[in-house]
C-alpha cells in the first residue's frame, strides 16, 4: 500500500471517530436537555392531616400541597389501614364531635400547581361547640390511616408518596411507570356521608 492509500485511509479512520464523536455529543446534549425539561416541572406533592383552633373556630381535616416546581397531576388517591385500602370512610366521619361545618375538594384528575394547597376534607366547629378532648379523640382515629398518592408531571412521568399515620410524616416519593386513575374519589363519597341525617349536623359541600 503507497503513502497516498495510507494517508486516505487514515483520513477515512478520523472522519469515522469525529461522526461518532459528534453523535455522542449531540445524544449526550439531547439527554442533558430533556433532564433539564423534566427538572423544570418536576412535582413534589405532600399530605397530611391538621387540627387547629383559634378564639372562634376549631378544624380538624386533610391538607395536600406541591412544593415542587411543575404541576401535579393527580391519578389516584387511596386511604390505607395497616396498609389495605378502605372502600369507605363512614366510620371514621361517624367519629367526628357533633356540629360541624364539612367541606371538602376532589382530587382525581386535579391538577395542583406549584405552592397550591388542596384541603379534601374539613370540618369545621364553632369554637365553644367542641372540646379539645373531643378533637384530639377524633383525631388520634383518623392517625391510624396513611394516604397514597399516585401523581404525574406533564412529562407523564409519575410517582406515589404515602402519608405515615395522618400527619407523622411522608414516605419518599418512588417512580412508577404509570398511575391507574382511580374511577372513584373517597373523599365524594365522604361528602355524602357526611350530609346524611344521621349526623344531625348542618353541612355543606364544596367543590373547587
Amino acid at each position: 500500500m503507497g503513502s497516498g492509500n495510507k494517508a486516505e485511509m487514515l483520513i477515512a479512520v478520523c472522519a469515522v471517530i469525529t461522526s461518532a464523536i459528534a453523535v455522542f455529543i449531540a445524544w449526550d446534549q439531547g439527554r442533558v436537555m430533556r433532564a433539564q425539561q423534566h427538572g423544570a416541572v418536576y412535582p413534589v406533592v405532600q399530605v397530611e392531616g391538621f387540627v387547629s383552633s383559634d378564639q372562634d373556630f376549631a378544624s380538624m381535616g386533610i391538607r395536600l400541597s406541591n412544593s415542587g416546581v411543575g404541576p401535579a397531576l393527580i391519578e389516584r388517591v387511596s386511604v390505607l389501614k395497616g396498609g389495605e385500602p378502605l372502600d369507605s370512610l363512614d366510620a371514621y366521619v361517624d367519629m367526628f364531635p357533633p356540629g360541624y361545618v364539612h367541606s371538602w375538594s376532589s382530587l382525581i384528575g386535579r391538577a395542583v400547581a406549584p405552592g397550591d394547597e388542596v384541603q379534601p376534607l374539613r370540618a369545621d366547629w364553632p369554637r365553644g361547640a367542641v372540646s379539645n378532648d373531643q378533637l384530639n379523640a377524633a383525631a388520634a382515629a383518623w392517625s391510624e390511616l396513611d394516604i397514597e398518592i399516585c401523581y404525574c408531571s406533564v412529562f407523564e412521568r409519575c410517582w406515589t408518596t404515602r402519608s405515615l399515620g395522618m400527619g407523622s410524616g411522608m414516605t419518599r416519593a418512588e417512580r412508577v411507570k404509570r398511575c391507574e386513575r382511580s374511577e372513584t374519589d373517597i373523599f365524594e363519597a365522604v361528602a355524602e356521608q357526611a350530609r346524611a341525617p344521621a349526623n344531625e349536623t348542618d353541612t355543606t359541600a364544596e367543590v373547587e
